[in-house]
């Protein structure tokens, strides 16, 4: 007799409500976890919000969106990170939400749902969704505009390109890697007779002057600063150069690959593996995919990652052009297509328990490590008290000056701390290359006076001499030592300190 799990009758029966509930959970562990268990910010998040506070067209971190959308979440939510992780999982939700749409267009709405249920095996190793920035901004823009172009181009439906556009332009606005996209969508549109038909009309044009349009002001900027996009590849410059590039290459294929770790163990359980069964299990029907459908998905799931890679090779970084994660968003629908018009859940308890492991396994790692690494000498970003380090130096430079703290430099890291949660909310300067935080001059740390601050080892708190040079009156306090929320078996954080006092 065939017994069908709740949560596969759930999938066959109401694939909609399967997707935003599976969407829901992974966005409120990955919400809640950080809240509570994070004592500062994760990666990048305080150099972002301290780019994002002065509300540039531009920075050297590239295009201005998702910095402004964190400063906005986190000011909304009472200056509490709070609003940025869910921000993060906002953006998350939309990306899967786009993908069920184009999917249940493209193969119905239960292989739709499978494919977006397929990218938790995804999620689960490359989105750190915490770290809000434009790689987590970029994935529902990315999804939208594909879902979009499937609409005005596949469906033939007017009316999206509007949409279309004006996703495109905000793309542009977050990363560069926007342009990685649309030049895709070009190669796609003239390469495919089916896809050709749609420039019979002037709305591809009409779309691309608004996509521009929308971008204008980070353009004007970008030329006025000389820098992003006119960074000089340089990687294949050479004969040895071309043998290193290669290599670098198929290393970040590699990363791609091993992204895809868990959505391969889910397939693979699906498949048989690692012993074939033969009783009877649930059985997944759809109707039969278009040719121009099974194009579209192939070649937006296969040739982004092949062309970020290859981008990234040449330029010199090292990982893709804009991130793994808004480059692979089309791996679980291109699994789905390439799956048949039957899928047999074959293991159907084994397969639910892997997926609930690797939705539930990662929040619960990571709050498990905030808890236990200390204990054994590993220092966590997430584990400095970020509230207590900004509350102690902006109170010591307003009792020392009279003033509130407006400017904190020194090691990035420490001085985006400051600013993030100062009551003041001062400004961030990169004091080793003014040039990166044009908001701030020298001349108005002069004026306005600043904190600076920079890890310390020992109770002399000597400046390190680079800073030192750049501040040749600074004279160093006593080092403040600050206890972690888990302490276990670290030192206390010691962090050197000055005031420049203002003139």
């Amino acid at each position: 007799m065939l017994y069908v799990s709740i949560l596969v009758e759930l999938l066959r029966s109401r694939p909609a409500l399967a997707v935003w509930l599976a969407a829901l959970a992974q966005a409120l562990l990955w919400t809640l976890v950080p809240t509570f268990f994070y004592a500062g910010p994760p990666g990048d998040l305080p150099l972002t919000l301290g780019i994002g506070h002065e509300f540039q067209l531009g920075s050297y971190l590239g295009p201005p969106l998702a910095f402004w959308l964190a400063e906005l979440a986190y000011d909304l939510a009472g200056r509490h990170l709070f609003g940025v992780y869910a921000l993060s999982q906002v953006c998350v939700v939309i990306t899967y939400w786009a993908v069920f749409q184009l999917g249940r267009s493209i193969a119905g709405p239960q292989h739709a749902a499978l494919a977006v249920l397929l990218m938790a095996g995804i999620a689960a190793f490359t989105v750190p969704t915490p770290d809000f920035g434009p790689v987590i901004l970029a994935m529902p823009l990315w999804a939208l505009t594909l879902l979009h172009y499937w609409r005005a181009v596949g469906e033939g439906k007017r009316a999206y390109w509007l949409p279309l556009a004006i996703e495109a332009g905000l793309l542009l606005m977050t990363t560069y890697v926007g342009l990685v996209l649309l030049a895709l969508l070009v190669i796609f549109t003239l390469a495919n007779e089916h896809a050709r038909r749609a420039l019979k009309s002037y709305d591809p044009l009409i779309a691309a002057g608004v996509a521009v349009l929308a971008a204008v002001p980070h353009l004007i900027w970008l030329v006025g600063s000389g820098g992003g996009l006119l960074h000089v590849p340089g990687g294949l410059r050479t004969p040895s150069a071309v043998l290193g590039s290669f290599v670098g290459w198929l290393r970040l294929i590699g990363l791609i690959l091993a992204a895809h770790a868990g959505l391969l163990v889910l397939v693979g359980l699906v498949a048989g593996w690692p012993w074939p069964r033969r009783d009877p299990a649930p059985v997944i029907v759809r109707h039969p995919v278009d040719p121009f459908a099974r194009q579209f998905v192939y070649f937006f799931a296969l040739i982004p990652p092949f062309a970020g890679t290859l981008l990234a090779v040449i330029i010199g970084l090292s990982g893709p052009v804009g991130g793994i994660a808004p480059l692979i968003i089309l791996s679980g629908l291109a699994v789905v297509v390439a799956s048949g018009e039957s899928i047999t859940l074959t293991r159907q308890h084994v397969l639910i328990a892997a997926w609930f492991g690797l939705l539930l396994v990662p929040p619960v790692m990571a709050a498990a490590s905030v808890l236990a690494l200390p204990w054994l000498n590993v220092d966590l970003r997430v584990g400095q008290p970020a509230g207590a380090i900004a509350r102690f130096f902006s109170e010591s430079f307003q009792r020392r000056t009279g003033a509130p703290l407006q400017i904190v430099t020194g090691e990035p890291r420490i001085a985006a701390l400051v600013a993030l949660a100062a009551p003041s909310r001062p400004s961030l300067f990169f004091d080793a290359a003014p040039s990166l935080s044009p908001w701030v001059s020298l001349d108005a740390v002069k004026a306005k006076g600043a904190i600076l601050v920079w890890p310390s080892t020992d109770t002399a708190g000597a400046p390190p001499a680079a800073l030192k040079q750049r501040f040749p009156n600074l004279v160093a306090e006593v080092p403040r030592a600050f206890e972690r929320r888990v302490q276990g078996r670290l030192p206390l954080l010691r962090i050197g300190w000055g005031v420049i006092r203002p003139q």
